[in-house]
């Protein structure tokens, strides 16, 4: 029997009009693809020949909404991007605002954001790698690690109200202080969580049947990785150790210690293996924010930033300046410097980027989102030529493709 390489080799070739090709739709409402988007596949038998993608079953035009918005609406637009790491899409908005506005936040305040954005990282890891145990046939891991997740839930409502489109934070830091309940159910989610990922991970990667389904499916170069723009964990389980939070630190990241896993042939067991070791880093980050918020002065948790921060509420009902400073806000009046910025974060998906450009305005004059998923899904067809119809549905449940950030 050909190994999926040799086959790939072979189907290199131009096609024979003579084989009687087999076009199967793999989408857009399969449970398998995990969103709304398309893949015309053409087979050869159980083989892909060649894939066509169509995008844009949901796409919600959040670009051009955002010309019509003052920035601090913009904020549940970027929720519904990667919805399951929705914290990340919000502070690296806000943070592109505050490089617009001059706006420098305290170190509480970047303690406290590393610590939410590196639980939604977990959290988007969890449905990542247990969702591809599902789709390799192994239930139970799902079953079992989810409930960790559901519990980072319970952090986010704790913190902002609410649980998946969280709308946490705002331009300058957070509404408010975070709770004595939100470090006892993170130290208490600390101690219970790594048990149980030490479990999962010894469910599945050393699983024959599972390594038999992920090595060599879906492998990609480094070079074609940088081609067609790969970040984030896709590209460096192809072996090259890039993350912004090391390159390019934001919110006080060089204040951290953690090491950046790498893989080696870019297939779906490596990105697999890349994602277990960074839930790993990202507990070690965890257990350091901790630290260096008890450290910082207590009850900081917004910039001095009167101009843009909405003031209290009980001020509002009995100073005026704090009355006219809350209108001025809300209705978007702010003075917005002419200029524009680029900021990027490092998220679950790899680098998550705004650019924005203001002409002073009370919104954006344009506003553009550098969304991973919409590159990933680029290079679906490329990855899974060669390889069985099952195998492709391995291969999208790595990359983790979000619709919802495919289209925005």
């Amino acid at each position: 029997m050909k190994t999926n390489l040799e086959y790939l080799a072979e189907i290199q070739k131009p096609e024979n009009p003579e084989i009687p090709y087999t076009t199967l739709n793999l989408g857009p409402t399969h449970p398998a693809t995990h969103g709304i988007f398309q893949n015309v596949l053409k087979l050869d038998g159980e083989r892909i020949v060649s894939g066509e993608q169509t995008v844009g079953y949901i796409h919600r035009a959040f670009e051009k909404i955002a010309e019509r918005r003052p920035f601090y609406q913009i904020t549940p637009l970027t929720d519904r991007m990667n919805y399951c790491s929705a914290p990340i899409n919000n502070t690296g908005w806000h943070l592109t605002v505050e490089k617009l506005l001059g706006i420098k936040t305290p170190k509480r305040v970047d303690y406290m954001r590393v610590l939410v954005m590196e639980l939604a990282r977990i959290a988007d890891h969890i449905i990542c790698n247990s969702i591809l145990g599902v789709d390799t046939g192994a239930l139970t891991g799902f079953t079992y690690v989810y409930q960790y997740r559901e519990r980072i839930y319970e952090i986010y409502e704790e913190i902002c109200g609410a649980r998946l489109t969280t709308n946490m934070g705002r331009i300058g830091g957070f509404e408010r202080d975070f709770t004595p309940k939100v470090f006892e159910l993170t130290r208490q989610w600390l101690k219970d969580f790594p048990p149980v990922w030490r479990e999962f991970e010894a469910l599945l990667t050393r699983n024959r049947i599972f390594m038999d389904r992920t090595i060599d499916t879906g492998p990609l170069s480094v070079d074609r990785a940088l081609n067609y723009g790969f970040t984030g964990p896709n590209l460096r389980a192809c072996g090259l150790d890039y993350d912004l939070r090391a390159s390019d630190p934001y919110c006080s990241y060089e204040d951290f210690q953690f090491d950046i896993p790498v893989g080696t042939t870019g297939d779906t067991y490596d990105r697999f293996l890349v994602r277990n070791e960074e839930i790993w880093q990202s507990i070690s980050i965890i257990e350091q924010a901790l630290k260096k918020i008890e450290a910082e002065p207590a009850g900081i948790f917004h910039a001095d930033a009167d101009h843009y921060y909405l003031p209290p509420k009980v001020e509002v009902y009995k100073n005026m300046e704090a009355l006219i400073y809350h209108f001025k806000i809300i209705m978007g009046e702010i003075e917005a410097p002419v200029g524009e910025v680029y900021q990027a974060v490092e998220g679950a998906n790899g680098e998550l980027g705004y650019y924005l450009i203001s002409d002073g305005g009370r919104s954006p004059y344009r506003l553009h989102f550098r969304r991973p998923c919409f590159i990933y899904y680029q290079a679906y067809p490329e990855m899974v030529k060669g390889q069985l119809l099952s195998d492709a549905i391995v291969v999208m449940s790595s990359l983790n493709v979000i619709a919802g950030e495919l289209d925005a």
